[in-house]
């Protein structure tokens, strides 16, 4: 039982916010050269809770519209399964959802309670867009503006539970680990196309078609390297941060495939494990950026 739960809670993509988490910590690293290691560990559990809590609800709202009924399921999409194959109970597992979201609110409270109106602020939006995330953000075709934002926000947090303040730095992190998150639920959008716009959902490949939304991904990589980039420039974030170009190579070849491979489930799978890994890397890439110079500080 305890695999199948964690099947459910799809355990590989948490790994996004761990990044995201480790990312605002980084920066506040590389500004103070140290943490409250206290408060970080609230930081990723509570983090982690909530990102636990939208994927166990968007799977039981997909069971219950249909979708993961009609959808082909690979290892990144169609869902985890569990509920189609009667692994789980429906209710089980909205149940559980809402117990991760009332754990990641328990600590966001705390936090809004020692650091005030700016963490309340993020708990919000972070609360009312992952209870309505399946049922109403995605179906208006905002799903990844949302996660794009909640990258953002993520990443600010993490830095200000450690220094009560709101910076650039983390900010403009923040919009690049968003806009990764963003690619991560593009590419997987495209094998449940069909299922997605039987049961209404605006999902942006879907707005776009798929061959349109598979000459768009390199629109993604650029917005983030671009943001890098400019921001080296400005002496905003160290020139360390320009590691994550070490990662253009494997978007190329995630875009290349995309264009051949757009309308083909079983292509599209090693097409979606380049993008994810490219994600991944390059996320893991700009925390090296800031922790590389935070300790040269320290020596």
């Amino acid at each position: 039982m305890q695999s199948v739960w964690l099947r459910a809670i799809r355990v590989r993509f948490l790994l996004a916010s761990v990044i995201a988490v480790s990312l605002g910590l980084s920066i506040a690293w590389w500004q103070n050269q140290s943490i409250d290691i206290f408060h970080a560990f609230l930081t990723y559990v509570g983090v982690i809770s909530l990102h636990a809590s939208i994927d166990l609800l968007n799977d039981y709202w997909d069971y219950k519209r249909g979708i993961d009924t009609q959808t082909k399921r690979t290892k990144y999409s169609g869902g985890t399964g569990v509920l189609p194959e009667g692994l789980l109970e429906p209710r089980s597992m909205y149940k559980m959802g809402i117990a991760f979201l009332i754990i990641g609110t328990a600590i966001g409270g705390y936090f809004v309670y020692v650091g005030g109106i700016i963490i309340a602020i993020i708990l919000a939006f972070a609360v009312l867009s992952i209870y309505f995330y399946s049922t109403k953000i995605v179906d208006s075709g905002l799903g990844e503006l949302f996660v794009a934002i909640k990258g953002t926000m993520i990443v600010l947090g993490s830095y200000f539970v450690q220094t009560s303040q709101v910076a650039v730095e983390p900010i403009l992190g923040g919009i690049v680990l968003g806009i990764l998150s963003a690619l991560v639920l593009f590419i997987t959008s495209f094998p449940d196309f069909d299922a997605d716009k039987s049961k209404g959902r605006r999902t942006l490949v879907i707005l776009l078609g798929k061959k349109k939304a598979a000459s768009a991904l390199w629109i993604f990589p650029a917005i983030c390297y671009g943001v890098i980039a400019i921001s080296v420039i400005l002496q905003i974030i160290p020139i360390f941060a320009l590691l994550t170009l070490l990662t253009i190579p494997l978007m190329i070849k995630a875009t290349r495939g995309l264009k051949r491979s757009f309308d083909n489930v079983e292509k599209l799978v090693p097409v979606m494990t380049s993008c994810i890994s490219y994600s991944r890397i390059t996320g893991a890439l700009l925390i090296l950026g800031f922790v590389v110079p935070g300790f040269m500080l320290i020596s």
